[in-house]
């Protein structure tokens, strides 16, 4: 660990003129510290020295400490409750029908798609069981398959390379930039005749960069799937994410935005994207409740297809979380809003690129540094002071995990790898150096939307407390 440059200065100062030691434990510009020095012959006012870092043995900002809680579940109440005790109730689990022919017909999933997708402004959607088979979903209604290419930022979550693998398609890993979501400067040079889609991954509640990821893949005649898993309810200039491609997923699992422990959705406004999808997550079948939605003669064969069906508990829950989301997003923006706000003064901080300063969910505040050395320092320091604080979270960058480079997969004749570019391609760090290089900079604060007042004090305390003696190191 780097030698805490106040100890060593303590040391190194004994005799030194306070103004001089305090210029440079603090790192203020000398002239600052001088302007408001007292006039010659006059006793200059007492400076106080900075407060010791509680890792240094300092007392910590915070007597306990503070913890960021997943945001859906916390604002449960009786809605949800109800939503339940309807379908209970009724005794119709199963979203096409129920156990008494007499009995109100099931409409919770058939609802909550309705609402999900007017949400969302799009024309379509299916609610699945999870954010993966909603991806999976996605993959059969663009028809990829052996042989088609998808790009996909490098830093990501396995879901998103575990279902193109799993339609047999090929992942091609492009770069992030600083705002954490894939690189479109780097897009174009991965694009080859196979190449079939582009998977825009809106990382951390916060938009990639859709207009020029748009006009790429208009370019090259390129669909476009935005994964929206992390990030329900960020809109870019704008438009929700998930309405601008051919399609969009969503993931509802307890660590994202609104949640009902698991499952997800898949949006379109295409329609034989919805009926290819609708298809694929049941069976291969068009049910009639999907062909009304449809509402034009289907153009879609029955195929073999696994059972990706919402449940009526779970469009319950999700109903009651979609009518609470605005007010979700208001918290986590103004909890987000006042932190950043509380820090952005201090010399020399760095936040993370947005492609949308407006449309973020605000649950991360990230600061930049000069890399993993200060991050893991800056990281230790705020948390001896009782707050969070953490790396880059909730995905990986996965041209380096063992299997994918490796190119393990459930059968050694995977037809990933079997086929075209699939033989040669190389994973592994040689992929991805820039994305390497941003996840090792950048510290996360979490953010809490029921935080309180103190909370949101307590972490801008914590971080002008840490930061200006930290980044000087």
């Amino acid at each position: 660990m780097p030698t805490n440059p106040l100890n060593q200065q303590r040391s190194e100062t004994q005799g030194v003129d306070r103004r001089q030691f305090l210029a440079a434990a603090t790192g203020l510009a000398g002239s600052a510290l001088m302007a408001g020095a007292a006039p010659s012959g006059a006793k200059a006012a007492p400076v106080p020295l900075p407060a010791a870092l509680a890792m240094n043995g300092g007392t910590p900002v915070r007597a306990t400490p503070l913890e960021a809680k997943l945001s859906g579940p916390q604002y449960y109440d009786d809605e949800e409750r109800q939503e339940v005790l309807d379908v209970v109730n009724n005794r119709s689990p199963f979203r096409w029908w129920g156990i008494d022919p007499k009995g109100k017909p099931p409409d919770k999933c058939m609802n909550f798609e309705k609402e999900f997708s007017g949400h969302q402004h799009t024309q379509y959607c299916i609610a699945v069981t999870s954010g993966t088979t909603a991806l999976m979903t996605a993959m059969a209604a663009l028809e990829v398959g052996p042989g088609d290419e998808v790009i996909l930022p490098a830093w990501t979550w396995y879901a998103c390379y575990d279902a193109i693998i799993a339609a047999g398609g090929l992942p091609v890993f492009a770069e992030v930039d600083d705002s954490m979501d894939i690189d479109p400067t780097d897009i174009e040079r991965h694009i080859t005749p196979q190449t079939k889609a582009i998977m825009a991954v809106h990382i951390l509640g916060a938009a990639a960069d859709m207009d020029p990821i748009l006009a790429l893949a208009k370019k090259h005649n390129l669909k476009v799937l935005e994964d929206c898993a992390q990030s329900m309810g960020v809109t870019y200039q704008g438009r929700p994410v998930g309405s601008m491609g051919e399609c969009g997923i969503y993931s509802f699992q307890i660590n994202k935005t609104i949640s009902s422990g698991d499952g997800g959705a898949f949006v379109t406004s295409d329609p034989y994207r919805f009926e290819r999808g609708t298809r694929f997550h049941d069976c291969g079948v068009l049910r009639d409740g999907h062909a009304k939605v449809l509402g034009q003669p289907s153009r879609v064969k029955n195929f073999s297809s696994p059972q990706y069906r919402m449940n009526e508990f779970t469009a319950g829950v999700m109903r009651a979380q979609l009518r609470k989301l605005d007010g979700i997003l208001a918290d986590f923006r103004d909890k987000c809003t006042r932190v950043t706000a509380g820090i952005s003064d201090l010399p020399g901080i760095q936040f993370r690129k947005k492609n949308d300063p407006d449309g973020g969910l605000g649950n991360w505040v990230y600061i930049r540094t000069s890399g993993q050395a200060q991050r893991d320092e800056l990281m230790k320091a705020i948390h001896a002071e009782n707050l969070p604080a953490e790396p880059m979270e909730g995905s990986a960058i996965l041209p380096i995990a063992k299997h994918i480079e490796r190119k393990e997969t459930l059968q050694p004749g995977w037809p990933s790898f079997t086929v075209g570019r699939g033989k040669t391609i190389q994973y592994g760090a040689a992929a991805c150096p820039r994305t390497i290089d941003v996840y090792n900079r950048y510290v996360g604060l979490p953010i809490d939307p029921k935080y309180t007042d103190q909370d949101v004090n307590d972490m801008i305390a914590a971080v002008r407390k840490v930061y200006p003696v930290v980044m000087k190191s």
